[in-house]
């Protein structure tokens, strides 16, 4: 059986940049096993298989897998296959404004789509879980080996290595500048001595410290997770989620209205802007929200 299938850049608005990500628009009828075994075939961070909803109020199903494993939620697939159906639904080359609701095993998850004319499209999600802390205990020297930097790297301000997860575990590092993320030297040996197992599996390490490379971007970010049989990756929706939780956690942020952008892949030559909202009431998040562009780059037909 032919299945069509197009891969997008994500969380970029030029080709050949962000993460890209491969939708195979015919899922059905697939295997756990075969859905694993195409993810690794693609190779690429995420593969997304679009199925079709029990439910007619959704747009669509989506199964999510890494070249290792299934995950319940990811965000540069969820920007991506709600923007490649958009733009397979009412093509390019229009304005529009829709919102859709995607089916992921963490539950539904609402997007929000802009297409224009002569521009990349873009896409947004409200977190379908708001980002909670795991309290583990946690080597700080340990982790510092596994990044190859000195204890004294580690931390800025009152940021300190943590556990968080808003559908997808992550153990946030924080680091003293953009040139210590820049250098270090991820051993993936050592952060599997170091680090807990969350739920029967590895936390993934995301290093991220204050300002960026660019100009827009807020904080900078690496993701590596070779439990996923990801070397790097070069942008991490997922991750920014659980970030959400520890920036208002660190930094107390008042009530109000937070925008900011999160930039990653810089050392992979592939730069990646997340889009990341936060809405604080009463002290506490009451929303928060991801959102980025894509552009398509291939598309095809798997003969399987």
């Amino acid at each position: 059986m032919a299945r069509s299938y197009s891969v997008y850049d994500v969380f970029t608005d030029r080709k050949l940049a962000g993460n890209p990500l491969a939708v195979i628009f015919d899922g059905e009828d697939l295997s756990d096993e075969a859905m694993q075994s195409i993810a690794r075939e693609m190779n690429l961070s995420e593969t997304v298989f679009v199925q079709a909803s029990a439910n007619p109020a959704y747009t669509a199903r989506l199964r999510i897998f890494t070249p290792g494993r299934e995950l319940p939620f990811a965000g540069h697939p969820t920007v991506g296959t709600a923007i490649a159906l958009a733009e397979q639904a009412h093509g390019c080359d229009m304005t529009l404004d829709l919102v859709s609701v995607l089916e992921e095993n963490v539950g539904p998850v609402r997007c929000a789509v802009r297409l224009r004319r002569g521009e990349a499209s873009f896409a947004e999600f409200d977190l379908p879980r708001k980002s909670q802390q795991i309290n583990m205990p946690l080597e700080k020297l340990g982790i510092a080996n596994a990044l190859s930097l000195k204890v004294t790297e580690i931390g800025f301000e009152n940021h300190v290595p943590s556990l968080w997860t808003a559908g997808v575990p992550f153990l946030l590092v924080p680091v003293h500048d953009v040139g210590a993320a820049m250098r270090l030297e991820f051993d993936p040996q050592l952060w599997e001595n170091t680090v807990p197992f969350v739920d029967g599996s590895l936390a993934s390490a995301y290093i991220y410290c204050r300002a960026g490379v660019n100009h827009p971007a807020r904080f900078h970010a690496r993701m590596f997770a070779s439990g996923m049989g990801i070397a790097e990756d070069p942008a991490t929706g997922s991750a920014v989620a659980a970030l959400s939780g520890a920036i208002h956690h660190f930094d107390r942020l008042p009530d109000g209205h937070h925008p900011m952008a999160v930039e990653q892949g810089i050392e992979m030559g592939r730069p990646s802007l997340i889009h990341l909202h936060v809405d604080v009431e009463g002290g506490t998040i009451s929303n928060a929200r991801i959102g980025g562009q894509a552009v398509r780059v291939a598309t095809g037909t798997l003969d399987l």
